[in-house]
């Protein structure tokens, strides 16, 4: 798997583009205060720079060098500085309790990891955190316009909302949406979105 991500990221051309996501974009341009930001699976870094530009202080990783390579040369054309690490769910640092927002855009995970996985990144929100979510439904075997062709790799609604159970869901939907980013996602696509909020500490 890992050879496979390094050889789509190690082309010229961007594989999921250079714009950020739209469900990432509209949900961060809601919040009114940039702060600090995580981005797991965070590739070529798309999303990374939109964020570095509106002022976000922005932690990525991905286990691809070549994705990384990318995302730093993408943050320069942008004048932007992003710190990203070479580093999977279980290497990288991820300090509890210490963002302003995590955004999960199609990091699938398989089932024996996506619990636990998800639970770690809900725990390094700060009170009042958001965490962002956008992923293919397990219908999306269907479509054929993009992600993991295993059904195992894909989400349903009641998988995302135990997951996230810890956390109060402030949406949480499966749509069909046109995907365009780059050669990988392209069309009509059926996808799962997901904002939830850290609760606010009582004093």
């Amino acid at each position: 798997m890992k050879e496979m991500w390094e050889e789509r990221y190690a082309a010229d051309e961007y594989a999921y583009g250079q714009e950020p996501n739209a469900f990432f974009k509209a949900c961060l341009d809601r919040l009114p205060t940039p702060g600090r930001l995580l981005l797991p699976a965070e590739g070529e870094g798309r999303n990374a720079v939109y964020a570095a530009t509106r002022g976000w202080r922005v932690d990525a990783f991905d286990f691809s060098a070549a994705g990384r390579e990318k995302a730093l040369r993408l943050a320069e054309r942008h004048g932007v500085h992003i710190n990203y690490e070479v580093a999977d769910y279980e290497t990288a640092h991820i300090e509890p309790g210490a963002y302003d927002a995590v955004a999960l855009i199609f990091a699938h995970k398989p089932e024996r990891l996506r619990r636990a996985v998800h639970r770690k990144l809900a725990s390094a929100l700060k009170p009042g955190g958001h965490l962002f979510l956008e992923a293919y439904s397990k219908e999306q075997l269907a479509y054929g316009t993009g992600g993991p062709p295993n059904e195992q790799l894909l989400y349903t609604l009641d998988d995302l909302r135990g997951d996230f159970s810890d956390l109060d869901i402030v949406e949480l939907e499966q749509v069909e949406a046109e995907i365009h980013e780059g050669l990988y996602h392209t069309g009509l696509a059926s996808v799962v979105r997901l904002v939830a909020r850290q609760a606010e500490r009582s004093t």
